[in-house]
């Protein structure tokens, strides 16, 4: 898949993302009047058909689509983003991205924004970002046979897809949670069986997770996360529109329109060079500690919001991922964004030390004030028990 690592090297198309003895073995429940019908399926079958459907050679069927990813959780309302797919962009609201794809070579990916639109265009030999916001074009060569890719891959496009949500709960399952079976559904279109995990630990802040399964394929067509005492999801995403036929190959051809600015990057001379920003958020990932594990995994890090500053750089220096003034911009919204949160949050304090405590539905940060965060889809308890090991 050599072809298809521009989906994951260096492209600024960035998102946001948590069996044996468990499983229920019983038949999914009879479909109630609505539903559509499906043959009965048991909850180890549907996880060994969800596996298989993900290993599958040549990737995941042909299709196009579009997907819409939702956040309530209850934080006030948030700065926009201007339809980013930042971190902070996907903790309210909603968002969608249209995905085409045909082949490991054949790819596209659309995020619309308010008032523009980023795309990413894969067609065999040819790769383009385009950005219709700064109407700008950049042609991406891919890294020839031996060259070294660049060192940290930002997270893809597929990071949005219900498909990549769905591994990552998939990939946890185990003896601390439940696995079941329950009614089936509609999703998009297409009739899908609903398999459901639930987190065993009374830490964890998450009642459930339903997971929506094509009918046909199996293919995750929706993930849903419901906090507890909730009736209503607190993160979805999953798709609105989905044909799994082969994609117009209109859809993969590109032009630079005229008077756009074209720029060119050879990812393959980037090598293990990172821009100064980006070797900050390396180390910041090497500093993350992991306490827990399961659905009351804590993560634990060095931040200290009044120190967070941008990266210099050289001049005449130009690297993929550098901000440009509307980024900058968008760098100044996550920023009140950030404040908005920071607001909300309610002085604590305990043996551990003091700081402060910013509580959702789905997910508990804690601020402490000698320089630690602590985060996870727990409650406060947990947060506490951990800041005092």
């Amino acid at each position: 898949m050599r072809r298809g690592t521009i989906v994951r090297w260096g492209v600024p198309i960035a998102a946001a993302a948590v069996i044996g003895a468990a499983i229920g073995a019983g038949p999914v429940i009879a479909a109630v009047s609505g539903d559509p019908v499906l043959p009965e399926r048991s909850a180890e079958q549907l996880l060994a058909d969800a596996a298989a459907a993900a290993k599958k050679a040549g990737g995941p069927p042909q299709m196009s689509g579009t997907v819409q990813q939702t956040a309530s959780l209850g934080l006030p309302a948030l700065p926009s983003q201007g339809g980013s797919a930042s971190p902070l962009a996907m903790l309210s609201g909603s968002r969608e991205i249209k995905v085409w794809y045909g082949a490991e070579d054949r790819l596209r990916v659309a995020l619309p924004g308010q008032m523009s639109e980023t795309n990413l265009i894969v067609n065999g030999d040819q790769a383009w970002y385009w950005d219709s916001g700064t109407n700008t074009a950049t042609k991406l060569k891919l890294p020839a046979e031996g060259e070294q890719s660049p060192a940290k891959p930002v997270p893809s496009p597929t990071d949005l897809t219900p498909q990549q949500v769905a591994q990552g709960f998939l990939d946890r399952v185990d003896e601390s949670t439940g696995v079941s079976v329950t009614n089936t559904a509609e999703v998009a279109g297409r009739a899908a069986y609903q398999l459901v995990l639930t987190p065993k630990a009374q830490g964890s802040l998450v009642q459930e997770v339903r997971l929506a399964l094509d009918g046909e394929n199996y293919m995750p067509l929706q993930v849903q996360v419901f906090a507890k005492g909730s009736a209503e999801p607190a993160f979805q995403v999953g798709f609105t529109q989905v044909t799994f036929t082969a994609p117009a190959a209109e859809n993969f051809a590109f032009t630079p329109p005229a008077g756009a600015k074209v720029e060119e990057q050879d990812l393959g001379k980037l090598g293990g060079q990172q821009p100064e920003h980006g070797k900050e958020a390396e180390k910041a990932a090497e500093d993350v500690k992991v306490v827990g594990e399961g659905w009351t995994t804590v993560a634990v890090l060095p931040f200290k919001p009044g120190e967070q500053k941008p990266a210099e750089q050289k001049p005449g220096e130009q690297k993929l991922g550098e901000l440009k003034p509307e980024e900058q911009q968008s760098g100044s919204s996550e920023a009140q964004a950030l404040t908005a949160i920071l607001e909300q949050a309610t002085p604590v304090s305990g043996a551990w030390g003091s700081g402060k405590m910013i509580k959702t539905k789905l997910v508990t940060a804690l601020l402490t004030d000698d320089g630690r965060l602590l985060a996870g889809a727990v409650t406060p308890d947990e947060l506490v028990k951990v800041a005092g090991q």
